[in-house]
């Protein structure tokens, strides 16, 4: 754990108990402020007070009156599409909102580290895709290459949740825009930014605000080392901020849709091969063709960034090329579950939006696609410049056929992941690829993808094992 400094002796309120708000609340009593708890789920608070902890409804008269500060959970918005309440209470009485992630920065150093021989790192990921994966094979190199590495925030454990850093320690940071957005201390030694595409657009306010949230990781303290991906006209603008020049190394830009060039510090894929350029010099090169755990372009500049984030922390190219080999790849992430009959199964159900969907399908040919849920915002027209990698589309989801009259590729309304698994085994021959990527949100039959990703798992198993 991570003890909370700068509110010892103050009441510190906390909104929102689940993961992160109860290791928050754990983290501030450890380190002497006494927080004040509400969750509108009376299970929520029936847990937090079996710990001990006091709560109190926020919205009562005078809620505010003697709290130092609010801490809010994620999944809470606070200005858009309009503010939580208790949000708003608290902005009117003046008192400052934060979030689990700005107590951490603000709490992680300490007096310790005077005496180590090399102080504790942080990297955190952000972007639209591939975040997850990104910070998982930066935490597997390093833990490969004999660094002593924690994997926390939006992955892993709660950032209040994980152990003191230790001499030479790195943590890794996931971060959604959710959290980027309200931290009010954002200060990691290295930040990644994949990539960025619409989503949680009505949490933002539009595209600006969504990039907005992103942005502040690296406007709001200035890490070290910056590695941005910039395939996208964001990504680039932001690549052009944060440098001082063209050799500026501080900034390492990442692609895999062209070859950098220039004096600067550059990391692109192109045809399965990784190359890293410094100061107009190659510097390494990998190929990536045969690394069964990072499949398809996506996961290529997933690769590039972590490449290039260990590389800012001095680990040598054939130190993590030898990690990238022992990657086993995320669940739910293009995850290969098994391959029976020459068909393989391909698990990506965290393919929630459009575009990490659309790279789905580009990695894999031949392909008996399982796809719907709940539809987001910008319609599904984009994944037609996939359709010919698609031989049958196979539709869940209570819109499924609304769904499916978008798709140029032949389609069948499933509705039921049962169905759409028991058709797609049926009708699926050798060479093929029977791949779930939804393209949208899991929340008209799951209460997650990792539920929907598991149903595919089981519906596979169980037909394979008949």
């Amino acid at each position: 754990m991570i003890p909370v400094k700068g509110f010892s002796g103050h009441k510190v309120a906390v909104l929102g108990l689940g993961r992160s708000g109860l290791a928050a609340a754990r983290a501030l009593r450890a380190g002497g402020a006494e927080p004040v708890c509400w969750d509108d789920n009376p299970a929520a608070r029936e847990t937090v007070e079996g710990e001990g902890f006091a709560c109190a409804d926020l919205l009562r008269h005078g809620a505010f009156d003697d709290i130092a500060t609010l801490i809010v959970s994620p999944g809470i918005p606070h200005l858009y599409p309009d503010p939580n309440p208790v949000v708003a209470a608290a902005l009117d009485a003046g008192v400052p909102v934060d979030n689990d992630i700005g107590l951490f920065f603000r709490s992680f150093a300490g007096a310790e580290w005077n005496n180590y021989d090399m102080p504790p790192r942080v990297i955190a990921v952000t972007g639209s895709n591939g975040k997850s994966t990104t910070a998982a094979l930066i935490h597997h190199i390093l833990t490969e290459a004999g660094r002593e590495a924690q994997l926390a925030g939006n992955i892993g454990r709660g950032v209040l949740d994980i152990e003191p850093g230790g001499d030479g320690s790195v943590v890794v940071l996931e971060l959604s825009s959710y959290q980027t957005e309200l931290a009010r201390a954002l200060t990691p030694d290295v930040a990644v930014f994949t990539n960025l595409s619409p989503d949680h657009l009505d949490r933002h306010g539009g595209m600006g605000g969504y990039f907005a949230a992103k942005r502040r990781l690296f406007a709001e303290g200035g890490p070290d080392r910056a590695v941005i991906g910039i395939d996208e006209k964001e990504g680039a603008f932001l690549a052009g901020q944060l440098a001082e020049g063209p050799s500026d190394d501080r900034v390492i830009r990442v692609s895999v849709a062209r070859k950098l060039t220039g004096p600067g510090w550059q990391v692109f894929a192109r045809k399965g091969f990784l190359s890293e350029y410094r100061k107009g010099r190659q510097a390494g090169s990998i190929d990536m063709r045969g690394i069964k755990g990072l499949p398809g372009s996506h996961n290529h500049q997933n690769a590039c960034a972590a490449y290039a984030a260990c590389r800012a922390l001095g680990l040598a190219p054939r130190v993590i090329e030898d990690a990238l080999h022992s990657y086993p790849g995320l669940p739910h992430r293009s995850q290969i579950i098994a391959e029976a009959d020459g068909v393989t199964f391909v698990n990506d159900s965290k393919a929630t939006n459009v575009d990490s969907a659309l790279k789905a399908l580009n990695a894999f040919g031949k392909i008996r696609w399982i796809c719907g849920g709940l539809e987001k915002e910008g319609g599904l027209s984009a994944l037609n410049a996939a359709s010919d990698r698609v031989i049958k589309a196979y539709v869940i989801g209570r819109e499924a056929a609304g769904f499916a009259m978008q798709l140029d590729a032949e389609t069948l309304v499933c509705t039921t992941m049962a169905e759409a698994v028991a058709q797609a085994m049926s009708d699926a021959q050798p060479g093929e690829t029977v791949l779930l990527a939804p393209a949208a949100a899991s929340f008209d039959q799951y209460d997650s993808f990792e539920r929907r990703g598991e149903d595919f798992e089981a519906q596979v198993r169980q037909r394979l094992s008949e």
